[in-house]
């Protein structure tokens, strides 16, 4: 199982500004939200609207004001091994192999080395990167990294995947290539997955559903279900024809 739902959610930061002067800035308003087991959501919206600050708090890494999330009726008051997050960085260890790499979450379960290598190998083949397990981090690709992130994210078996602006900073085929990889390890996982994204295309491509952010303090703009089969076709009429009302969405939000 993998329900991840967030209720009624604010997030006020407070910022002394000089001895008796305090400066607020709400990121969130009332947001609710639903992602249902084995369901893919992407979070979009104009630049600031707090995409990633949403995602840190379903990580656990940052405490909202007001609200709650849970995953499987479990509130969320801290990082755990139920979701796995995935960064724009790699945030990877240079000094172990893929292998290790891939196998150090699990030392929190308290497996033995040969189980935890044993998952890991499964995972590391899941995610294509097979016959480079003893390779160190530098001798990978920028694509060949985010698989290993991925592959350790995966490992743990999180009954929620949270990625954040994974593929931001890969150039255009790997990020493509990356999308379909990523696509594909959904297909045969069913993994509850939130990624946020500022690519219309990307998040049109990969989810299940789009949820479009407004501007601060930010609320549920638009949710939008993408009735398309998979594998999907960015050239296809009906593709663009989502690309065309999210972009529609947010080009009226950014004017307002």
């Amino acid at each position: 199982m993998g329900e991840l739902v967030v209720e009624k959610l604010d997030k006020t930061y407070h910022r002394r500004e000089g001895w008796n002067t305090t400066r607020s800035l709400t990121v969130f308003e009332d947001v609710s939200l639903t992602i249902a087991d084995g369901e893919f959501v992407s979070i979009i919206g104009t630049s600031g609207c707090g995409k990633s600050t949403l995602l840190n708090l379903a990580a656990g890494l940052d405490k909202a004001s007001a609200g709650t999330i849970t995953v499987d009726g479990k509130k969320v008051n801290g990082p755990g091994l139920d979701r796995g997050v995935v960064f724009q960085e790699f945030a990877l260890f240079p000094w172990l192999t893929v292998l290790d790499n891939v196998a150090f979450g699990l030392r929190s379960k308290g497996m033995a080395k040969s189980e935890r290598r044993a998952i890991a190998q499964e995972y590391v083949e899941l995610v294509g990167l097979a016959g480079f397990e003893t390779y160190h981090i530098h001798r990978l690709s920028g694509g060949m990294r985010q698989r290993v992130g991925l592959a350790r994210a995966l490992a743990i078996e999180p009954a929620a995947l949270l990625m954040d602006e994974p593929f931001g900073a890969l150039d255009a085929q790997t990020r493509e290539t990356m999308q379909a990889a990523l696509a594909e390890i959904w297909e045969r996982t069913k993994k509850t997955i939130l990624f946020v994204t500022h690519d219309i295309r990307e998040a049109v491509y990969l989810s299940d559903r789009v949820v479009v952010l407004s501007g601060r303090p930010a609320t549920v703009l638009l949710e939008l279900s993408v009735e398309l089969d998979r594998p999907r076709n960015r050239h296809d009429g009906k593709f663009q024809d989502y690309e065309r009302e999210l972009e529609d969405a947010i080009t009226r939000e950014s004017a307002a």
